[in-house]
């Protein structure tokens, strides 16, 4: 009987005796992705408890975590062993996609080669520097050359090359030489051994034993040991290690149906035969292969044998620049400074530019970073040598004169107050860190610059790993229990909302001592009354936290000096080609690589776009540069003190846009104040609201806090004026802080940096230690101690809330360009942020609402007159064409040539019969129809509808005659007479017929292929009846500062969208999707609510609904509690159709009628009808002219246009 498993002390134990001890050699991290439960941590404390002397790592494919691994390894007294289990080919090449199995048809599936001939396992560890260096290598060789893209698959060529040093074993069950004899092929798997030894070595080529007590071990147990015996193979006995504690094979079982997407109650579902896939105790293993004691022994020699270690050391792979010839990084570094700046400064380098590059100079080259300086420069200077809008910086790297003299940021740091040595300070060992923004659909031609310049082997971009969140693990768990949706959605909903993106995590929710205990009360009691929900939390505990899957990094890039294969393990998406280490990127920078943000900011490509469009619709070029250095333009700060930021760069929430309106802006500095104040919510200490008042004189200026008042001496007050001045003698910025303990208590600027960062940590023997010399340094300078504290109690706090201004200065540049554009150039600037939210049809909606609000018209799409995307044209902007549904690229392509080089379509047989068949397609011709592209033809929809597709035939049949080079029936008419006589008109094509959709129908249509309504809006003309019933816009449902979760709300508009469904009990609930004119939210209707309101849940129709707000996954809905139909009209009738003879329609009575119509405001169309001898047109007047049809109304138009003007109502 195995004795029970070693109790849990916390400390490590008393050293064993060597033949009672064990070294596990077959273990799976966390990093075994969703197949390992172990959390390296853990291993580490319960293998020194036990007191086994070390531990290896030995995790699928992958050496995501080696460096983990060894890292968490340091101090705790237990070595560490770095290891894979590989996927070795079934003897064929790497690169061949042939699935190979070993057995026959016959053969049961789970017996021969794993996932269908794909690929083998074998155990391997390295046993020195070298040897881990040639496992790193061969991972990513197998990677880098992968044709599966689950699998990096070693083959024999690797095994070959990077052998050396490494310690092998037959493997586990899925081994190529298990796998043989499973099959009965004990000769071949003898021969497979006898190849893998010699690859190794004798000596580094084990027998893997291990005891599960499942069937398939024990099926191949007699053929290993007399395939050990013959070949003279070492034994050695494993333990297939998946989690730490017996109690986790639960959490184990979960991550394994969470993997296949299966529940714990499925009968055929992927799980562990046998037992025991923890971390056994030495005693544990000496007990199960205790017939076999050298199996154990064996683990504890190869121990011994393996020594591996990082080197860790920031910026020891520093990217190199190739200088010119006769050129040192630091000299060239020193001469394109200098040149840098006569360029910035042509008139003349001015005195304080050069004193402070001077300073720079010497500490960037002294720390030995000219060459990161240079590199940076390079790639950002060749974007915008090649057009690729660049952000002026990012982060404390503004703060560098150097940077800005070598076009790195584009922002004097010392007007604005920006410190260097708060980006590189010279009194510790900081690495730079420049994170640069670029236009989002270009930062790809970036990377692939710098990919082809500092070599393809040298760049690589970084790993992530998603780990299970509180949240997400309730979801997992619930779900492979097999409880419905609600029993997730209830204990989720009850938990407290993520703050900054941190969610509270399950154990903080019961340990009292967790600072966010308080706010899991409800969550607490939910569990506490549901024995359901109890099992449910005590799953989730088990696998939170745990790593579910790898990404790549959004942003960052790794750039090396040294091929990166001779450095990290890296690995190659398949789908796209792209390279990426295994490392995260703290890891590689601990070990020396450097990091650089390549960031798409989309931002950057609404400014470039609504540049082209100034200039394509004014003619007018916009320098940025130019502007930047002089951003005093009123109507930009007539703009921002309104509060229509809507679509600002970081200036468009709505806390935000209600601070602008308190604050006023009227200079770039209050840009970048209102950026640091609300960054995305409110700065603490209500500094925000202060500042704001104290700008508008409504609060005394009172250095620090008005709670200071007549408490600081007046040489203090003094000494803070100029520090604080411009931002109304209150601390917003970081680099303030610095400042004041550099000229208050001469402090460096370095230290005084040290000193931000101590005040930030809030530790009380740091700040203790801080204050001494803080103090001394204040009292030296004639300060009071009074004084001193006063000073300190309010930095301490402050500098928690205090911002970097570099980057506030920076991205206020950013913020200050685009509320430039969108003041003086409206049309232009809309059209682009149009653009940029493309298929987002909420954010459409919300920006289409803008230009309504500015009197902007936004014009369906076109043929004639629309390009790819929006455009300005005059003060209006036309909807793009490849905004229609099922129109790409090319068909725009094709619609534009044809245009251009045949002019414009006159009519729908014009324009097929000028565009090329690659237009000349049904469902794209259908999709222009619905969209309104061909309204400008003056042909109905409803009537191309009819006809399109006989049109389109004819067409086709006559382009495939042209291709094929032969002259069609008709060549010898011509076609240059529009009127008749052409190839067209002989074709016998019917007429388009006369027939339009009713409204709803239309609308539904355009609103189908454009994602939103454009020509018109169901909802315009009842705007009235809206705002009388609801209290929220869906709009602001959706903003960052939105209603929090469970707030009561009542919304009204459009149900554009209708699902319903049906429960595990086949109760019926629904989800109905319902759009304003600003935005769109889904209302869910559960069974309860569903049957008091299903008759008035229709399509099209619109409806107040009152519920709750729901927040989940960073999406908002509404628990819809009621629903009623708003009455809209004022009666079933038509429009009001008001008759006047054209030759009176001068404009200023169109402006009379138009005043009379805006007086009566309602939800009833009107129809203007102009006569003339022989001719009758009847016009729809816009929407936003809608009526009430009253007696007030009729009189009013008889009293202007005379008494027969409704004759035709």
């Amino acid at each position: 009987m195995s004795p029970d498993p070693a109790p849990v002390t916390g400390r490590p134990a008393a050293p064993l005796d060597r033949k009672d001890n064990f070294v596990h050699l077959h273990v799976h991290t966390e990093y075994s992705m969703l197949d390992g439960a172990a959390r390296i941590s853990e291993l580490f404390s319960r293998s020194a408890e036990m007191g086994m002397p070390a531990l290896a790592t030995t995790d699928h494919g992958y050496l995501f975590g080696a460096y983990e691994f060894w890292k968490k390894a340091q101090g705790t007294g237990v070595k560490p062993i770095i290891g894979v289990e590989a996927y070795v080919t079934p003897g064929t090449d790497r690169t061949d996609k042939t699935r190979t199995m070993f057995g026959d048809e016959r053969t049961p599936r789970g017996d021969d080669v794993s996932a269908g001939g794909v690929y083998t396992h074998m155990t391997m560890i390295a046993t020195d520097n070298a040897a881990m260096s040639n496992l790193f290598k061969m991972s990513s060789i197998a990677s880098l050359d992968q044709v599966y893209a689950k699998w990096p698959r070693i083959d024999r060529d690797l095994l070959h090359r990077y052998g050396k040093g490494i310690i092998a074993t037959t493997g586990c069950p899925s081994s190529e030489v298990q796998t043989r004899l499973r099959l009965g092929q004990y000769d071949l798997a003898r021969e497979a051994a006898a190849e893998f030894r010699d690859i190794f070595g004798r000596g580094n080529y084990f027998l893997e034993l291990m005891d599960h007590g499942n069937s398939i071990e024990r099926r191949t147990r007699e053929d290993l040991m007399r395939l050990g015996k013959d070949l003279g193979l070492p034994l050695l006995a494993t333990n297939d290690l998946h989690y730490v504690k017996p109690e986790d094979d639960k959490s184990q079982d979960a991550l394994l149906c969470i993997n296949s997407g299966n529940t714990l109650l499925d009968p055929g579902r992927f799980k562990f035969e046998g037992e025991g896939y923890y971390l056994k105790s030495p005693a544990e293993m000496r007990h199960l292969f205790r017939e076999l004691p050298e199996a154990c022994d064996n683990t504890l020699l190869i121990a011994d044998r393996c020594d591996v270690s990082f080197t860790t050391a920031e910026g020891r792979f520093m990217p190199r620049f190739p200088c010119p010839e006769g050129e040192s990084e630091q000299s060239w570094f020193t001469k394109e400074v200098y040149a840098g700046l006569r360029r910035r400064f042509p008139a003349g380098v001015p005195d304080y530019a050069t004193k402070q590059a001077d300073f720079e100079t010497d500490v960037i080259v002294s720390k030995g970073y000219a060459g990161y300086f240079l590199v940076v420069a390079d790639f950002i200077n060749w974007a915008k040598d090649n057009g690729i809008r660049v952000g002026p910086g990012r982060g404390s790297g503004a703060g560098s004169m150097c940077a800005y003299a070598m076009g790195i940021t584009d922002l004097d740091p010392v007007p604005h107050g920006l410190i260097f040595e708060r980006f590189l300070n010279p009194e510790r060992m900081s690495m730079p860190d420049f994170d640069v923004d670029f236009d989002e659909r270009r930062r790809g031609e970036v990377i692939r610059y710098v990919t082809e310049k500092y070599g393809s082997d040298r760049v690589a971009q970084i790993v992530t790993y998603g780990t299970i969140k509180a949240k997400q693990a309730v979801k997992d768990s619930s779900r492979i229990m097999g409880h419905p949706f609600a029993m997730g959605e209830k204990l989720t909903k009850a938990m407290p909302a993520d703050v900054m993106g941190k969610s509270v995590p399950l154990t903080g929710l019961y340990d009292p001592t967790h600072s966010r205990y308080g706010e899991g009360v409800e969550f607490r009691n939910v569990v506490a009354e549901d024995p359901a929900a109890q099992e449910v939390v005590e799953l989730a505990k088990g696998i939170e936290g745990l790593k579910r899957q790898w990404g790549v990094h959004a942003a960052g890039v790794i750039m090396s000096s040294e091929p990166l294969l001779d450095v990290i393990p890296i690995m190659r998406r398949l789908q796209d080609g792209q390279v990426i280490t295994q490392f995260d990127y703290p890891s590689c920078e601990e070990l020396g690589l450097v990091k650089m943000d390549f960031l798409g900011l989309r931002n950057l490509t609404i400014l470039d776009d609504a540049l082209a469009n100034v200039k394509a619709n004014r003619g007018e070029d916009i320098d940025l540069d130019a502007l930047s250095k002089d951003m005093t333009d009123t109507a930009t700060y007539q703009l921002l003190g309104r509060g229509d930021t809507l679509g600002v760069f970081q200036l468009d929430g709505g806390g935000m846009r209600t601070l602008l309106k308190l604050m006023q802006p009227d200079n770039f500095e209050d840009i970048s104040a209102a950026l640091a104040l609300y960054r995305p919510g409110p700065m603490g200490v209500n500094a925000h609201t202060n500042f704001a008042l104290r700008k508008n004189g409504k609060q005394e200026l009172i250095p620090l806090d008005p709670q200071l008042k007549g408490k600081l001496q007046p040489e203090m007050v003094e000494a803070l004026a100029p520090i604080l001045g411009t931002t109304y003698q209150l601390v917003i910025y970081q680099e303030q802080v610095m400042e004041l303990a550099q000229k208050l208590a001469g402090y460096t600027l370095g230290n005084a940096d040290l000193l931000r960062r101590a005040m930030g940590k809030k530790k009380k023997e740091v700040l203790d230690k801080e204050y001494v010399p803080f103090s001394e340094g204040m009292r030296s300078n004639g300060f009071n101690e009074a004084s001193v504290k006063a000073l300190w109690d309010v930095l301490v706090p402050f500098s928690d809330y205090a911002f970097n201004k570099a980057h506030t200065a920076a991205y206020g540049l950013v913020s200050y360009w685009t509320a430039y554009l969108k003041a003086n150039y409206p049309a232009e600037y809309m059209a682009a942020l149009l653009t940029s939210v493309g298929d987002d049809k909420d954010k459409s909606a919300l920006y289409l609402g803008e230009c309504r609000r500015m009197g902007i018209k936004v014009l369906p799409p076109d043929v004639n007159e629309s390009v790819g995307q929006f455009a300005a044209v005059g003060t209006d902007i036309r909807f793009g064409l490849q905004a229609i549904r099922n129109v790409g690229h090319n068909v725009v392509d094709e619609i534009i040539k044809a245009r251009q080089a045949k002019g414009p379509f006159t009519s729908f047989k014009d324009f097929l019969s000028k565009c090329s068949a690659t237009v000349a397609n049904k469902r794209t011709v259908e999709s222009l129809i619905k969209g309104g592209a061909f309204d400008g033809l003056a042909e109905p929809r409803l009537g191309l509808m009819r006809i399109h597709e006989e049109y389109v035939d004819a067409f086709v049949a006559i382009k495939k005659q042209e291709a094929i080079g032969q002259d069609s029936l008709f060549g010898s008419f011509g076609d240059d007479d529009a009127g008749g006589g052409s190839e067209m008109d002989m074709l016998g094509l019917a007429v388009v017929p006369q027939a339009e959709w009713d409204k709803q129908t239309l609308l539904s249509f355009e609103r189908e292929m454009l994602g939103l309504y454009v020509s018109d809006h169901p909802l315009l003309g009842i705007e009235h009846v809206l705002t009388a019933h609801a209290d929220t816009q869906i709009a602001s449902l959706t903003a960052d500062d939105s209603k929090p979760e469970g707030s009561n709300v009542t919304v009204a508009g459009l149900i554009t969208g209708l699902s319903i469904k049906r429960t595990k009990k086949g109760d019926l609930w629904a989800i109905a999707t319902v759009e304003d004119l600003a935005g769109s939210i889904e209302c869910l209707f559960f069974p309860s609510a569903y049957l008091t309101v299903q008759t008035m849940l229709t399509q099209d129709t619109v409806v107040v609904v009152r519920g709750k707000v729901n927040r989940r996954d960073d999406s908002v809905s509404i628990y819809a509690q009621d629903l009623f139909l708003p009455e809209l009209t004022d009666g079933p009738r038509g429009p009001v159709v008001i008759t006047m003879e054209t030759q009176r329609a001068t404009p200023s009575l169109i402006e009379e009628l138009k005043g009379i119509l805006a007086n009566h405001p309602g939800a009833t169309e009107v129809h203007l009808r102009l006569v003339k001898p022989g001719r009758v047109v009847e016009l729809k007047v816009d929407s936003n002219h809608r009526v009430q049809a009253t007696e007030g109304l009729f009189g009013d138009l008889k009293v202007l246009l005379g008494p027969r003007c409704l004759g035709g109502g």
